[in-house]
């Protein structure tokens, strides 16, 4: 599809669309041929629940994608297993980067260590990127309040380099909204939120946050690297990351 259709199907979507409260955004998104079809991507963190949820009431056997890097938390896996069951997500896609990959690129589990950029690429960005082959678009956990580079986040948006559509629902959200919904809703808290981890990754990447910090502090403390780069362009990491 020329990408200048592309720009007009978004562009008709966000003005379709953009009165309507993000459950209605993503009802819509799974039903409407301009969005075409559509996978969740999911980190099964802090604030996933919420559009799992949703997704649950809206259309379960949505296409909901997990990328296992194999160096997560394990209370994420059992929070993974719990949700999904409770939820009855009826199509969950374990994904795994291949283990002739891994062993290529990181035979001792320590490039994470040498190189997180490369290391999130092996693991998360590559098998991402080639599930997504057979959808038009992704639903995202993205939120303007994550940052400057998110302050005029649209619910529907191109994604850089590529034919695909990323939906963002939540994109107007606060904090209090998703702690709101989450309560109202009665849907279970990631365990490690309770022990200070607002934002959670992979374990060995991964610390608590102290009062009066950011977020994000926690992940790939002490170095450059702030995202973990699911977002790409070309096939090659740009800095943009998701808490989906």
């Amino acid at each position: 599809m020329p990408q200048s259709d592309l720009t007009e199907r978004v562009r008709a979507l966000n003005d379709r669309y953009r009165h309507h409260s993000a459950i209605s955004v993503l009802q819509h998104a799974l039903k409407d041929p301009y969005a075409g079809k559509l996978a969740l991507v999911s980190s099964f963190g802090a604030e996933s629940v919420v559009l799992l949820h949703m997704v649950s009431v809206t259309q379960r056997d949505t296409p909901v994608i997990f990328i296992d890097t194999e160096m997560l938390f394990t209370e994420t896996l059992v929070y993974q297993q719990e949700v999904a069951e409770r939820l009855g997500l009826s199509d969950l896609r374990i994904l795994h980067a291949s283990q002739n990959s891994l062993l290529a690129q990181d035979p001792d589990d320590d490039l994470h260590k040498r190189d997180p950029d490369a290391c999130c690429t092996l693991r998360k960005t590559l098998p991402l990127q080639a599930a997504l082959h057979s959808f038009d678009g992704w639903i995202t956990g993205r939120k303007r309040y994550q940052g400057s580079t998110r302050a005029g986040l649209e619910f529907f948006e191109i994604e850089e380099g590529t034919h695909r559509i990323k939906v963002n629902p939540l994109a107007h959200w606060t904090p209090d909204d998703i702690r709101t919904y989450i309560e109202e809703n009665n849907l279970p808290r990631h365990p490690l939120v309770a022990r200070g981890y607002p934002s959670i990754g992979c374990m060995p990447c991964t610390s608590p946050v102290k009062p009066g910090e950011d977020p994000r502090a926690g992940r790939w403390r002490d170095t450059e690297k702030t995202e973990c780069g699911i977002h790409f362009v070309n096939g090659k990491m740009v800095r943009k990351g998701v808490n989906a």
